[in-house]
C-alpha cells in the first residue's frame, strides 16, 4: 500500500513539473502576439507558475528515492536508469538556474531573463519528457 501511495504522489509531482513546462509553452505563443511591454508583463506574471513545477519536481525526487529502494543495488547494470537519474539531475540544476533567473526578472532587468528563461524552458521540457521516455523503458 506504502509502495502505490507513494507512486501516486511521484506521478502527481511529475504532473505538476512537467505540465508546467506545457504550461510555459503555451503561455509563451499566447505572450508573442502582445506587444513588446504587455508581453514582458505576462510573461513576468506567468513566472508565479513556477512554484507549482518545483513543488512538483520536489514531489517526485522525494518520492523517486523512495520507489527507487528495489533498484539500488541494480543500478551499475541499468544504463537506462542511470541516464534518467542524470537527466533528474539535470532538470533539477536546470529548474535551480531558472529560479534565480526568475527572481533576477522580477527584480530588474526583465528582458534579458525572460530570454534566458525561455532558452532554458525549451531544455526542461526536453529534459523531461525524456525522463518520462526513459522510466517507461527501465519500469515497464
Amino acid at each position: 500500500m506504502m509502495r502505490e501511495t507513494m507512486l501516486i504522489i511521484h506521478l502527481l509531482g511529475l504532473t505538476m513539473g512537467l505540465g508546467t513546462s506545457f504550461a510555459y509553452l503555451f503561455l509563451g505563443k499566447a505572450g508573442s502576439r502582445l506587444g513588446k511591454e504587455e508581453a514582458v508583463k505576462f510573461a513576468l506574471n506567468s513566472l508565479s507558475l513556477g512554484t507549482m513545477g518545483h513543488i512538483g519536481l520536489t514531489l517526485s525526487i522525494i518520492t523517486g528515492f523512495y520507489l527507487m529502494t528495489p533498484f539500488w543495488k541494480l543500478l551499475p547494470a541499468q544504463p537506462l536508469l542511470i541516464a534518467k537519474l542524470v537527466l533528474v539531475l539535470t532538470l533539477t540544476v536546470t529548474i535551480g538556474i531558472i529560479g534565480v533567473a526568475s527572481r533576477k526578472a522580477r527584480n530588474g532587468d526583465p528582458e534579458v531573463q525572460l530570454k534566458r528563461i525561455r532558452s532554458l524552458g525549451k531544455i526542461t521540457f526536453i529534459t523531461g519528457l525524456a525522463i518520462v521516455i526513459l522510466a517507461v523503458l527501465v519500469f515497464h
